[in-house]
């Protein structure tokens, strides 16, 4: 087995043994993982061994030829996963680890949660030729599609034919003449033209025109061939072709579009929000982030906290950010508003706007403010998850509003996460939403 082998056993094995993604987004350590790589704890199970302890100075040993005899030091222990001073070392394994990037975890979390998002592209970056599926009245005569102009004319060639035998036959009925045979012939659906039974009726030989006595005689004597009888037997030896059945093979153009996205994330970091309620952010906003990163050919992500005041942050210190200030939920919507309309504009950019906070907000800013921005604001999804720990506050609406006075709107959802085990059916909310 060589050594690529041995990198698809190993991670076949990790894939295994892994925790459960489920039980990863609900309890895991998230903030070991970076924008780029999900590290996902393995369950390694240690097997027996024997170890030697290494703060026994010294051993017993026996033997011959320089071997220490019974009672006799063998020297000092020897440095083991600790540093160059022998203390303890401080970095992990990496077999402790799955990782997968943000694609392969965006994989997995739609098959565990049975979801089929389909990114959207927005700006055209490309136009390139497809296959040859267009088609045209004109072109080069290399790209003729004979085949098209091959089945027009065969089709004109089976609308027009008639048994060209059974016609001769009627013209030597006895006391007909060509335009009665002509009339016979459209009353029984026979397309023929009355100038080729006229140039037809001077080559019937004299002794052959009283052959029948009624066109009735003649049907009962003279076997009528169809179309497709007389092509199987004599072949196509003509096609009635025309210029109107030409056409031109032309290439499909394909626009490339790439997949833009930005995710607007904005928390609520007033003195209400304590640390459980914050964690239960991390714990919902990061997959979301990691899913449409995954997703999305270019994504970039914009953060938001706010008390009664909004103001814009690095990730790094959006979810541990705590301020004593009361809260204002719409001075989000309007940083983000104002972000958007200047960086991100509807027409290139997929957008995702996601909220979070224990719904406690200042008196009638709900209604007045923030449910008509959500409405101005255009974005593919926007979504609100309330933290409580516990259940609902007294004073806790906001999500409630939100829900009752948009609910009839597709792009938006609401959320409640009030212990690590609703984070994953939160997330599954806001993202079978997008999906439908």
């Amino acid at each position: 087995m060589g050594l690529r082998e041995d990198i698809e056993r190993f991670r076949e094995v990790g894939e295994e043994r892994r925790e459960d993604l489920e039980e990863f987004i609900s309890y895991g350590d998230l903030g070991g993982s970076g924008p780029d790589s999900i590290r996902i704890p393995i369950k390694v199970v240690d097997l027996p061994e024997f170890r030697y302890d290494r703060l026994d100075k010294g051993g017993v040993g026996q033997g011959q030829g320089g071997t220490p005899d019974v009672g006799q030091p063998v020297g000092q222990p020897q440095p083991g996963d600790g540093d160059e001073d022998g203390k303890p070392g401080e970095e992990g394994g990496d077999h402790e680890y799955y990782e997968m990037d943000p694609e392969e975890f965006a994989q997995e979390l739609d098959e565990e949660l049975g979801l089929d998002l389909e990114p959207k592209g927005k700006e055209v970056i490309e136009e390139i030729e497809g296959d040859f599926t267009d088609v045209t009245r004109t072109g080069p005569h290399s790209t003729l599609d004979f085949e098209r102009l091959f089945k027009e004319g065969l089709k004109r060639k089976l609308a027009m034919d008639f048994d060209d035998d059974f016609v001769r036959e009627a013209m030597k009925v006895e006391g007909e003449d060509a335009q009665s045979v002509y009339q016979w012939c459209r009353e029984n659906h026979i397309l023929v033209s009355l100038p080729w039974i006229e140039d037809e009726w001077t080559r019937i030989p004299e002794d052959e025109r009283d052959t029948w006595a009624s066109f009735e005689e003649m049907e009962e004597n003279v076997e009528r061939t169809t179309t497709l009888q007389r092509i199987r037997r004599d072949g196509l030896r003509d096609i009635p072709f025309r210029r109107e059945d030409e056409r031109y093979r032309h290439p499909e153009i394909i626009e490339e579009k790439e997949k833009n996205v930005v995710v607007v994330n904005i928390r609520d970091v007033s003195g209400s929000m304590r640390e459980k309620k914050r964690e239960l952010v991390e714990r919902t906003f990061t997959p979301l982030d990691w899913y449409l990163t995954g997703k999305y050919d270019n994504a970039e992500f914009v953060y938001i906290a706010h008390d009664a005041d909004a103001w814009q942050v690095e990730r790094d210190e959006f979810f541990g950010i705590r301020s004593g200030g009361g809260t204002r939920i719409s001075s989000a919507y309007v940083l983000a508003k104002q972000i958007l309309e200047e960086q991100y504009p509807w027409s290139e950019w997929n957008r995702y706007v996601f909220a979070a906070g224990d719904s406690e907000n200042s008196s009638n800013d709900t209604t007045e403010n923030v449910i008509p921005l959500m409405a101005e604001i255009p974005a593919n999804l926007h979504a609100y998850v309330e933290t409580q720990p516990g259940g609902t506050a007294i004073n806790a609406t906001h999500a409630e509003e939100v829900e009752r006075a948009l609910e009839e709107q597709d792009n938006v959802v609401v959320a409640y996460v009030s212990s690590p085990e609703d984070v994953i059916d939160a997330i599954y909310s806001i993202l079978s939403t997008e999906a439908n």
